[in-house]
């Protein structure tokens, strides 16, 4: 069973509109920021890994093209940034996406996750 490639869009969504089309109930810009942030969870990364996604070129492209969550304006709708744009920049690197497969690389993510909120709480005082 074949499937069509994914299109990747061009340009990323325009900021929150009142008219924009919805899909499913959602505008792109809500699904496209979901997702994104999904990315800050190294379980759903792995299990991206699992499934071969992080494979396949058309989702490496478009892994490419969520690079504008990076820069402003949309950069201040990430509600935890410093996981969800370093994950997504080390998803950019082909060795990481082979190797987030391992189960002791998303524990390690896990616990700098964990770290890195007291080693910054340290540093402010």
């Amino acid at each position: 069973m074949a499937t069509a490639p994914l299109q990747t869009p061009s340009q990323p969504p325009a900021p929150p509109a009142d008219n924009e089309p919805v899909y499913g109930g959602h505008t792109r810009f809500e699904i496209e920021l979901e997702f994104v942030q999904s990315l800050a969870n190294p379980y759903y990364l792995n299990h991206l890994a699992t499934q071969k996604l992080l494979t396949r070129p058309e989702f490496v492209a478009y892994l490419a093209y969520l690079q504008y969550w990076t820069r402003p304006p949309y950069l201040k709708y990430i509600m935890y940034p410093g996981p969800t744009l370093k994950h997504l920049e080390l998803l950019q690197q082909e060795q990481f996406r082979q190797d987030i497969i391992s189960p002791d690389l998303v524990s390690r993510l896990i616990e700098d996750g964990m770290k890195a909120p007291v080693e910054w709480h340290r540093s402010e005082a």
